[in-house]
């Protein structure tokens, strides 16, 4: 690979940017393909570029079927993380399962008391407040945010941080009255249609109430989210 288009592949990867790296067999010569364009010295043909988008989209490298045999596609893509405010007992089911399915998951809880490694092992925590660590972790396009703190000194921020964010999935817990309430301090906060984003009460409709089935339908609504779109 070229040393320019390495440094693009890198400062990509850096960025939590999805990326596709496509070679021709042949003679090596490479394309960058991401979601803001090609760059390199290979040529795509539409029907190429499509295919090689939808590898990224499912994260499958292999041969293009458009490329005649000749094209091979090696995704980039960074683990999908989940980033829960409120280190609750839901939140003690829905981590570890969320790992299990392959997010990098940080749960974020300003309460010292709950926010600990023995209650959440094998998962990030810390204690800051959510902005605070929603402005350092940064969301992007591969980000969920489910906030279940149920206190909106904690939940509020967060979900104004998300909603100005390109999050994949932003969830709160909470009855319809409950979010009823909330949509009306987030349209005082000026956030307007944005707010829609917004799935509350969070999780599909199970039937569930008990904190681990509550878990189950926040993590099937946002793997639906991901596979799916908003």
């Amino acid at each position: 690979m070229k040393t320019a288009l390495f440094d693009q592949l890198l400062a990509e990867r850096r960025a939590r940017r999805a990326v596709a790296v496509v070679t021709r067999l042949a003679d090596g010569t490479q394309a960058l393909v991401g979601d803001d364009g090609v760059a390199g010295d290979l040529a795509l043909t539409p029907a190429q570029l499509a295919e090689t988008r939808r590898c990224l989209a499912a994260d499958r490298s292999g041969a293009l079927d458009s490329g005649e045999g000749g094209l091979f596609v090696r995704c980039h893509v960074t683990a999908p993380r989940l980033l829960v405010i409120g280190a609750v007992h839901i939140t003690q089911a829905l981590a570890p399962m969320a790992a299990m399915a392959g997010f990098e998951v940080t749960v974020i809880d300003p309460r010292r008391a709950f926010a600990t490694a023995e209650r959440l092992p094998g998962v990030g925590v810390t204690t800051e407040w959510p902005d605070e660590a929603l402005a350092r972790l940064g969301i992007d396009a591969r980000t969920a945010v489910v906030t279940l703190s149920h206190d909106p000194k904690l939940d509020d921020p967060a979900l104004v941080a998300a909603l100005g964010s390109d999050a994949f999935y932003i969830g709160a817990l909470g009855s319809s009255r409950t979010h009823a309430k909330r949509v009306a301090r987030l349209e005082e906060a000026g956030l307007g249609e944005a707010i829609g984003r917004i799935h509350a009460p969070v999780g599909l409709d199970l039937g569930g109430r008990s904190p681990a089935e509550i878990a189950v339908a926040i993590l099937a609504q946002v793997i639906q989210a991901r596979h799916r779109g908003r």
